[in-house]
């Protein structure tokens, strides 16, 4: 079974190297790398073809480099999904790297032992860009229910595979969104469409802090108007009350290592 990794890049030249080597060091071989630059100018691409020059990767990976302008993040995942080959589907951003060199092999597994199965999850963990080995987040999926949602909740993202087919089915991410086109995708997949989902109990990512949904109280309350916007279009009610809570859950995911 093919797997399609999108990894949307732009001017990643200090990080991707990270990505790239964690996923040659995969130990599951059929696997699609699709990497989706924005016309990065700190030489993103030169990196990209240094590792692809180096020896020694466990996973024969195919690598493909697509160029060009885009409307954002969201834009570039699309672009990546609708070239992919790979019948599941997941996202590794270029400033993250996978945990464990077992992931997709795992993620593989789920879907070959179970053909009704559309979609797995697991656990991320989050790190300092000056410290990569200690913990400083950790962002388990383990308790999300579906009805969970309605507070804001979701599986971790970056560990999100899918059969490509519910890309097809039921659409893909909305460009207009700003950070939680990934949290509308979730709730009409998971919420509306009920698709058939399995938590893998593993960490997948290992994740920078400093995205643009990690940026303090501007990006919070852009993820509060975009949150009630998802769920405004996709006809379930919440507020922001109820979407408020999930602020005292997510310290308990700050740790102490």
């Amino acid at each position: 079974m093919l797997i399609s990794l999108i990894t949307p890049a732009y001017n990643s030249a200090r990080t991707i190297s990270d990505t790239l080597l964690s996923v040659n060091g995969q130990t599951y071989r059929e696997v699609e790398h699709i990497i989706v630059d924005g016309l990065s100018t700190d030489g993103t691409l030169e990196v990209v073809e240094r590792v692809d020059e180096g020896k020694g990767a466990l996973c024969p990976v195919c690598r493909k480099v697509v160029c060009g302008k885009d409307e954002g993040l969201y834009d570039a995942m699309n672009k990546g999904i609708r070239m992919a080959a790979g019948e599941v589907v997941g996202i590794l951003n270029s400033d993250d790297f996978f945990t464990a060199p077992d992931v997709l092999e795992k993620v593989a597994e789920a879907f070959e032992e179970d053909e009704t199965l559309e979609a797995v999850y697991g656990d991320i963990h989050y790190v300092y860009p000056e410290d990569l080995t200690k913990c400083v987040r950790y962002y388990s999926s383990r308790v999300f229910r579906c009805w969970l949602m309605r507070l804001g909740f979701m599986p971790a993202h970056p560990s999100f595979y899918v059969r490509r087919s519910c890309y097809e089915r039921l659409g893909l991410y909305k460009t207009d969104y700003r950070i939680c086109a990934d949290f509308e995708l979730l709730l009409r997949y998971l919420f509306v469409h009920r698709i058939r989902v399995r938590y893998l109990p593993m960490d997948f990512v290992t994740m920078r802090m400093g995205g643009v949904s990690t940026s303090g109280l501007s990006a919070c309350l852009q993820i509060m108007k975009e949150h009630l916007r998802a769920f405004r279009e996709n006809n379930i009610y919440t507020n922001r009350f109820i979407l408020s809570l999930r602020y005292a859950y997510k310290v308990l995911e700050f740790v102490k290592r």
